[in-house]
């Protein structure tokens, strides 16, 4: 029972979401050119339920290039509307377009001829017909069995505005860069703005030895620099190969005489690598989504010349 009651509420807004797909029209071509042409920033109000789906869609305009505040109706027309401004822009969320919170605040922005969008299932409310567009989401009924707490409502507008915030971003070239510079922080910050430059273990530590040399010797390059690998170069700094702890175990499974051999014998000649100068969410994706994950990764630059080595720990300890 329980999962049926689940499947039919996800349904029935899966439903909601077609039927406010099949509502699209020239208004919204309409709405998105206002957005296009606003000179200030973006006001999303609501209030209630409708008031937590303005907080997001504020953030996810804000977020996307697009600059948005939230407004609480309540608080607008006890002095908050002083933020409004004649370049500005509001977008209003209200199912019913009756309420009196998101209504009383109608004639200011009137007054200063800021733009409104409404979105809204009543296309004949008194906030559809005092916004310069309406964007109607028809909903047939709520999820809730008593049809009262808004869930269809908000989930149809929580897409419209999800649906008009990509669109600006397309319609802006808003790119990877732009997003990466507005979201610094936590991981999804550090997979957009880290390079591999930033991680890998370059200069004094990048583990290097030359083909020609005594494994011996490689065994002591490889102790000192703790990396667990060695890349191997040419006389040009080039990378020509790598050893690993995996390359070393099978040469003793060869029962090969380590003491005898150079590490030509033992390297690796076509080592997977990446370039400096790439985000380090790149080396993650090349060491672990492959049939069988490496630990370690050579760093290159444009030249091929060997820069640096990245462990998968190390990235790991970074948050990516």
């Amino acid at each position: 029972m329980v999962a049926r009651s689940i499947r039919s509420v996800i349904e029935l807004e899966a439903r909601t979401l077609e039927d406010v797909r099949n509502a699209v029209d020239a208004s919204y071509t309409h709405a998105v050119k206002l957005l296009l042409s606003c000179r200030g920033k973006v006001i999303v109000t609501g209030t209630g339920k409708s008031g937590l789906i303005a907080k997001k869609l504020a953030a996810t305009f804000s977020s996307t290039g697009t600059p948005a505040l939230y407004l609480h109706p309540t608080d607008g027309i006890h002095g908050d509307l002083g933020l409004v401004e004649r370049k500005d822009l509001v977008i209003a969320i209200g199912k019913s377009g009756e309420s009196l919170e998101l209504t009383s605040i109608i004639p200011t922005l009137k007054r200063l001829r800021v733009k409104l969008i409404a979105i809204t299932a009543a296309p004949k409310s008194a906030l559809a017909k005092k916004a310069d567009v309406c964007l109607n989401t028809p909903i047939r009924k709520e999820a809730c069995p008593l049809n009262l707490a808004p869930t269809a409502s908000t989930t149809a507008a929580l897409a419209v505005g999800d649906a008009l915030a990509v669109t600006l971003m397309k319609l802006r070239g808003f790119k990877r860069e732009h997003f990466a510079l507005l979201h610094p922080g936590g991981q999804l910050g550090k997979r957009l703005t880290l390079k591999v430059s930033d991680i890998m273990r370059g200069g004094e530590d990048n583990p290097t030895v030359r083909a020609g040399i005594p494994v011996s010797k490689m065994l002591v390059e490889i102790t000192r620099k703790q990396a667990g690998a060695v890349n191997v170069v040419d006389v040009a700094g080039k990378l020509v190969g790598l050893v690993t702890d995996f390359d070393i175990r099978r040469a003793l499974e060869a029962a090969l005489d380590l003491r005898t051999l150079t590490v030509r014998a033992v390297m690796n000649p076509k080592p997977a690598r990446i370039l400096n100068t790439r985000p380090a969410y790149e080396a993650v994706d090349l060491m672990q989504n492959r049939e069988r994950p490496f630990n370690v990764l050579p760093v290159v630059d444009k030249a091929g010349r060997s820069v640096g080595m990245v462990q998968i720990h190390d990235l790991r300890n970074r948050g990516l």
